[in-house]
């Protein structure tokens, strides 16, 4: 059931986009752009384009992959972590619905599947497009119950939402929280990935990692200093950091910023110390999810590791030319005027909170050979894959 509300434009606003259009197997379960196009887009992947005058703006950071968001000890989602675990608001976790987050989501991964529904630019739509864009301009609240309507509205999902939840008695006591938590079990199920040369490596088999992927991960967990934020079995602290990525695009601009840009973690926790910081990604998989960084800043592996051994000089030298920006009239043209604003830079500069060693040539290469060796084997491609039909009758983004 979470498999195919996966997979079905129906519960955007103007049923034409689904969750997989921008977290897509084929593309490593994210979309293969630095920037995403949401509505107004057609296509899959790195050929998604926007139609004429369609698109108003570009999704302001790189849509994060989701292997293994469903791990029990995940407690942080979005990269400025706007989702938490904690009971500050009694719903199990802070967000920004705060105490209006509907009762009843088990996971963090089902709480944060409740957001892109009701994005503007992402799947809802814009307001004048359909109700449940309008309704969620007026409170996130109004919109989810009329996501969970269109879903129980079609006998399928009725029947199959009421053979997983004993305590649906009829049609209409299916609300957003049954949706939320199938899709979230979904993604766990279908995105564990656990069986890499790595993981064959730790369970006793030294021949998995070839030379220069044991080379890397000496240095990775060595002299690199890499583990100090990769940590666990996820190789992520789950904790937050400023590395003086590029400003481009439009950013997560709050309404008194002076400039597109995106303050990371400080537009949540109103901390000046947590300026640029953004959350430690997971590697698993890494290879597969490419662009890197929060805005996909970087197309390769390598461009993104040798970022980390200089975070200054790398910003200072930046080329526009790496990132995966497919170009959208009126809006291609100002994509990287915050990259042009020197107090901008400056302050990115001045925020930096790693002090990375410094590697050579054949090093940085060890490094890519042992991020290439957390590639899951079997576990890449999926469990239930990408169905054939929705109950919707809608597309199949495939």
């Amino acid at each position: 059931m979470g498999q195919l509300l996966f997979y079905d434009p129906i519960l955007s606003g103007n049923r034409n986009i689904s969750c997989a259009t921008c977290h897509h197997p084929d593309h490593g379960t994210g979309d293969g752009l630095s920037l995403g196009i949401g509505q107004g887009g057609a296509g899959l992947g790195p050929k998604r384009r926007a139609g004429p005058g369609a698109v108003q703006k570009r999704i302001p950071r790189n849509a994060p992959a989701l292997w293994n968001l469903g791990a029990k000890e995940v407690e942080v989602l979005f990269h400025d972590g706007r989702l938490s675990v904690s009971d500050v608001w009694g719903t199990g976790f802070d967000t920004p619905a705060e105490e209006y987050l509907p009762l009843g989501l088990k996971t963090p991964l089902a709480a944060q599947a409740l957001f892109p529904l009701i994005a503007r630019f992402e799947m809802a739509g814009a307001r004048e497009d359909n109700e449940i864009s309008r309704a969620a301009r007026r409170r996130f609240q109004e919109a989810w119950p009329l996501v969970a309507k269109r879903v129980r509205n079609i006998p399928e999902y009725a029947a199959m939402l009421s053979d997983a939840y004993p305590g649906i008695a009829a049609p209409g006591d299916i609300d957003i929280t049954h949706i939320a938590n199938a899709l979230a079990d979904f993604m766990n199920a279908e995105f564990q990935s656990f069986d890499s040369p790595w993981d064959a490596w730790l369970a006793g088999d030294k021949s998995a990692l070839s030379a220069k992927a044991d080379a890397g991960r000496a240095l990775f967990f060595g002299k690199a200093g890499c583990a100090e934020c990769h940590s666990g079995a996820l190789f992520t602290d789950q904790r937050f950091h400023a590395l003086a990525l590029p400003q481009f695009g439009p950013g997560r601009t709050r309404l008194f910023d002076p400039i597109p840009r995106d303050v990371g973690r400080m537009a949540e926790s109103d901390r000046i110390e947590d300026a640029y910081r953004f959350r430690t990604p997971s590697l698993r998989n890494v290879a597969l999810s490419a662009p890197y960084g929060h805005n996909g800043a970087y197309a390769t592996l390598e461009g993104i590791i040798r970022h980390h051994l200089r975070p200054a000089s790398a910003l200072a030298t930046w080329n526009k030319a790496q990132v995966v920006l497919p170009p959208i009239e009126g809006i291609s043209k100002i994509d990287f005027i915050a990259l042009s604003d020197t107090r901008e830079r400056a302050r990115l500069r001045a925020r930096i909170d790693i002090a990375p060693p410094r590697m050579d040539d054949a090093e940085v290469a060890a490094l890519v050979a042992f991020l290439r060796a957390l590639t899951g084997t079997d576990s890449v491609k999926g469990r239930l894959g990408v169905p054939e039909q929705v109950p919707s009758g809608l597309e199949v983004d495939r």
